[in-house]
């Protein structure tokens, strides 16, 4: 539904879309237990009756079950992830968007709210090849728990997190736990009540994650965008308008860091798609019109068929003394933080290879960064002048396409698209989008070589 949107708004015409090449069980052992992952490969509706002590030792059945297609799915957005991490390290773009990643409640050895295998801990890892320091910035209505858990004991990996909290999944997220042993003071968390609005939420978000851009200077930033802190959505209980969600997108372009836009929770998909959707024309710097063109999801949209839909009338229960304690004692936190940690030089770990596609495929649907950019005499890319080369779908007449088509187009993983960089501006540009089928930590850092 996204996807059709981004068409039908024109926004692909500046898009180079990529089809993701899925990652390989070495690569999703990069934090994930080796067991795990062949669990997950293995597991089917068909034979988890015959491994009912396995569900329950994964956590797989309830919140996360099994269906067809299961581990394909993982590869696919994990894919989508790792490879907007890799173009990012590239200097290939400077944006990268995968919509259907953001899985952020996934652990090492286990699956929590419908998240099997965790992407942004993976493309954190790829950032961190190239990037001393890694921003990851969490707007999901649930606390991203998955992903702090990971990297709580490192300072190369700052985990902020705004959500819902108090009698509410994933129950963690205290504005107490703030990082152990190296990693303390590098986890922030920002504990918010029922009916957050847009006002009061940039009255937290601006100041804390400008602060932590000035102290922790990231060289990269991962933003997670789930839809499901937007205004009635069916799990939430947040009160933000598509346009103060997107705010936050805004507000993180504007600091010219390389930047990795994800996916996440989201259970009124209606309004999914719209967030996301406004959220690629932030990316693009593109005012969208609010009237929604004519396109095979269109029904979905009514009675009023607007990209915008007005928050509700509910009460606020954050108060103005609230928010300002929060503030503070973020802002305090931070203050402990002198300045930005520093890396012992080191051999720089290889990039995530990526198989070759098939022969049949076109140039456009491979992991081959030859074919995404121009390359100067002396064969070194000119950044920002990626080819503008795009998928079928942007080539046909969106209503000719077969039902079949379409059906598949709705579970179809988003690709990578990578966007024309101005030479001018002072804000990125040059953006690339991925598009997939839509406690503390046991020593977490062992694996990770960080």
């Amino acid at each position: 539904m996204t996807h059709a949107l981004l068409a039908h708004y024109g926004l692909l015409q500046n898009m180079h879309v990529v089809k993701p090449v899925p990652a390989r069980d070495k690569d999703l052992c990069r934090f994930h237990a080796d067991d795990y992952v062949s669990f997950l490969r293995g597991i089917t509706p068909e034979t988890q009756q015959d491994q009912l002590r396995q569900l329950k030792r994964f956590n797989v059945g309830e919140d996360c079950p099994v269906f067809d297609g299961l581990y394909s799915f993982c590869q696919t957005y994990a894919g989508g992830s790792v490879g907007g991490a890799v173009k990012l390290n590239h200097e290939y773009c400077d944006i990268a968007i995968n919509w259907a990643g953001g899985l952020h409640h996934a652990k090492k050895c286990e699956a929590s709210g419908f998240c099997y295998v965790n992407d942004i801990v993976l493309s954190i890892l790829e950032l961190l090849k190239v990037h001393q320091r890694v921003l990851y910035v969490d707007i999901d209505i649930h606390h991203g728990d998955g992903v702090e858990e990971a990297f709580y004991t490192t300072d190369r990996v700052m985990t902020v997190s705004f959500h819902k909290f108090g009698d509410y999944f994933p129950g963690t997220g205290d504005i107490r736990d703030i990082g152990y042993s190296k990693g303390k003071y590098y986890s922030l968390n920002v504990p918010l009540d029922d009916g957050i609005d847009d006002e009061s939420y940039q009255s937290l978000f601006k100041p804390i994650i400008g602060k932590v851009m000035e102290v922790f200077r990231p060289g990269a930033v991962v933003l997670q965008c789930g839809a499901d802190s937007l205004s009635g959505d069916r799990l939430g209980c947040f009160n933000l308008s598509i346009k103060g969600h997107a705010e936050c997108v805004r507000y993180m372009r504007s600091f010219n860091v390389p930047l990795l836009l994800l996916g996440g929770g989201g259970y009124t998909i209606r309004n999914v798609a719209r967030c996301w959707c406004y959220e690629t024309g932030v990316a693009l710097g593109v005012e969208l019109e609010d009237k929604m063109p004519q396109h095979e999801y269109f029904e979905y949209f009514g009675p009023d068929y607007t990209l915008h839909v007005a928050p509700s009338n509910m009460e606020n229960k954050n108060s103005r003394q609230l928010l300002d304690e929060i503030r503070s004692k973020l802002l305090d936190n931070l203050s402990k933080l002198q300045h930005a940690p520093s890396v012992q030089f080191q051999e720089r770990p290889p990039d995530t290879e990526f198989p070759e596609a098939d022969e049949d495929q076109e140039d456009d649907d491979r992991r081959s960064d030859d074919s995404d950019v121009d390359e100067n005499n002396e064969g070194k890319p000119f950044i920002g002048r990626v080819k503008r080369e795009l998928h079928d779908i942007e080539s046909k007449d969106m209503d000719d396409v077969k039902e079949g088509e379409r059906a598949r187009d709705m579970d179809a993983s988003f690709a990578e698209i990578s966007i024309k960089a101005s030479n001018s501006g002072s804000v990125p540009t040059d953006i690339k989008l991925e598009q997939g089928n839509s406690n503390k930590p046991d020593q977490p850092t062992a694996d990770m070589n960080l």
